[in-house]
């Protein structure tokens, strides 16, 4: 018994030492590498660098009430599309205490002004028509009756004078009561219309809010903000690092998030010439001007993407990235073709555009020859 024992461990010793002997050959053991070849190709390379931002409407007018007062009815919502002078809202107006005190003795005032003016006129009237009596009898010279009518004329305007600024005062009081007065047409209304023709993009009021007229002062309230949705344009940002390879007049290819497998053209017309910081870089603000050769609706404010073509060449000899090599001391370009089996000779070559994966050979090459692919990654031998 202790001799077959001693036998069966000497044979797992022996075992053991041959199987590792034979990790440590198959370990050690290199195949020869066979490299492989590929030809260069007809390519169309576009070098651009992509911006990120929204499309928005070129133009927003924002409509506000020219009286201060309670929306009373609003006639559109966003998504309409609407022309210029098409009604938008009604204003209820709640008159100012204060303001209509003041109108009221305004009217007083005027009432007032207009009795005294029409008192001289009937005094200047009286006197006139005594001198005109005397004139035509001889009595008194004609430089007298021509300053009396004078008089009597001065009087009329006068009066005239008084009659129009107390109906000024009754429209004021009017328009400070009620906001709206005759004589004046769409001068002086409730009537909130459009400015221009275009689709609502939003209506932030409601029925029952109160709003306050533009001034000097204040904003004033947007009962509606209009738009051309026809005329729409990129609005992005771009890092500083790349602001300094584009420049106006390039073109833009505008990706939609929302829209799939659609791409609008569009030219850049609006780099800022001032960066702001965002969080902790600078960006500069970008705009490009869409050009919609189709119906494709485009929401206002979708994000979008812009790539911003720096570059093209149109169908190019082109090669992989990959398969370029670059001297190590002079940097220069070059590549290893196939001059006999396994065999490859040095060219120096040319380059042009990249789009960092094809990158334009201008010259050292042509199409026929076989490019070393001199980078491949040898499969691991413990792999099926």
């Amino acid at each position: 018994m202790k001799r077959t024992g001693t036998i069966i461990t000497l044979i797992l010793i022996i075992a053991s030492f041959v199987l590792g002997i034979r990790y440590i050959y198959l370990k050690d053991k290199k195949d020869p590498i066979i490299y492989k070849t590929e030809k260069a190709s007809t390519k169309t390379i576009v070098k651009k660098t992509v911006a990120t931002g929204s499309i928005v409407p070129k133009e927003e007018v924002l409509i506000k009430p020219n009286i201060s007062g309670i929306i009373d009815e609003i006639f559109v919502e966003a998504g309409d599309i609407i022309k210029s002078g098409d009604l938008i809202a009604k204003v209820k107006v709640v008159p100012n205490v204060s303001s209509l005190t003041s109108a009221k003795n305004s009217i007083n005032a005027s009432k007032n002004q207009l009795e005294t003016a029409r008192l001289a006129l009937d005094n200047q009237r009286k006197i006139y028509n005594r001198q005109k009596e005397l004139f035509e009898k001889g009595v008194i010279s004609a430089n007298d009756f021509d300053t009396a009518q004078i008089s009597f004329d001065q009087a009329q305007q006068r009066y005239n004078q008084e009659r129009v600024n107390l109906t000024a005062s009754q429209q004021n009081y009017d328009i400070v009561k009620t906001g709206t007065t005759s004589g004046l047409g769409a001068s002086a209304n409730t009537e909130i219309r459009a400015t221009v023709s275009g689709m609502v993009l939003d209506v932030p009021v409601k029925t029952g809010n109160q709003v306050i007229e533009a001034n000097n002062f204040n904003d004033g309230t947007t009962i509606a903000t209009l738009a051309d949705v026809d005329k729409m344009i990129f609005e992005g940002k771009v890092d500083e690092s790349e602001v300094g390879k584009i420049k106006e007049s390039l073109p833009l290819e505008i990706t939609v998030g929302a829209i799939e497998n659609k791409k609008f053209d569009a030219i850049l017309d609006y780099i800022a010439p001032k960066g702001v910081v965002e969080n902790g870089a600078i960006q500069f603000e970008i705009k490009g001007t869409l050009n919609k050769k189709d119906t494709t609706f485009i929401r206002a404010g979708l994000s979008a993407n812009a790539s911003i073509i720096l570059a093209k060449a149109d169908s190019v000899m082109a090669l992989k990235e990959a398969l370029i090599q670059f001297d190590p001391k002079t940097q220069a370009p070059f590549v290893e073709i196939e001059s006999g089996d396994q065999q490859f000779e040095r060219k120096d070559i040319e380059l042009g555009i990249s789009d960092g994966i094809y990158v334009e050979i201008l010259k050292g090459i042509s199409k026929d020859d076989k490019i070393k692919i001199w980078n491949a990654v040898k499969p691991s031998q413990f792999n099926n």
